[in-house]
């Protein structure tokens, strides 16, 4: 059994894909605690309504939250932690004591980076007449988007398609690969 922990900040589709693949017995793993900054963020009540627990950060400070976090999360059995949707930049403490990825809805380095999340990445692809699109699946450092590249999975942009077609196609792609990450995972124990 594979022990997660899961970081959202919205309306926690990629969690959502994740309780899925755990209920139907596709993945060998349980997510141990759900992670937010936002307390209205939906992926709450995902995590609720599978009986996962759920926490709150309580800081804003950036450096706070690391503490705060790393103090959390003792508490737990982490064999992985997953950034899905989770909009903060992750602070040294967790960095050097845990494993973290993150899944993001470009072909990185393209598009990545503050600032550079959900349909702003959408939109920025279709405004440069990119040819691919797609998700990467990478570890998290100190900085946005800069770890190293796990996984990567293309998406064609059709001349038709818009932020919020592509956001779908993308976002279809990123919960396939996500999964399928996920399974190599548990059975390397990384």
């Amino acid at each position: 059994m594979y022990n997660l922990i899961v970081f959202a900040s919205g309306n926690g589709t990629t969690l959502q894909s994740i309780i899925d693949a755990i209920e139907k017995k596709e993945l060998n793993a349980k997510i141990n605690l759900v992670v937010s900054n936002n307390e209205n963020a939906y992926a709450l009540e995902r995590a609720k309504n599978a009986g996962i627990e759920t926490y709150v950060i309580q800081n804003k400070d950036t450096k706070q939250v690391d503490i705060e976090l790393v103090e959390k999360l003792k508490n737990y059995d982490v064999d992985l932690i997953i950034l899905a949707g989770y909009l903060r930049l992750i602070g040294e403490n967790l960095i050097k004591n845990y494993t973290i990825i993150n899944t993001h809805p470009s072909l990185l380095p393209k598009f990545g980076g503050k600032g550079m999340y959900g349909m702003n990445v959408h939109r920025a692809v279709i405004e440069e007449k990119e040819e691919y699109s797609g998700v990467t699946l990478h570890y998290v450092n100190n900085k946005y988007d800069e770890g190293n590249i796990i996984k990567q999975t293309k998406v064609k942009v059709e001349k038709e398609d818009t932020a919020e077609t592509l956001s779908q196609k993308v976002q279809k792609a990123e919960k396939i690969q996500l999964i399928e990450a996920l399974k190599e995972f548990s059975k390397s124990k990384i």
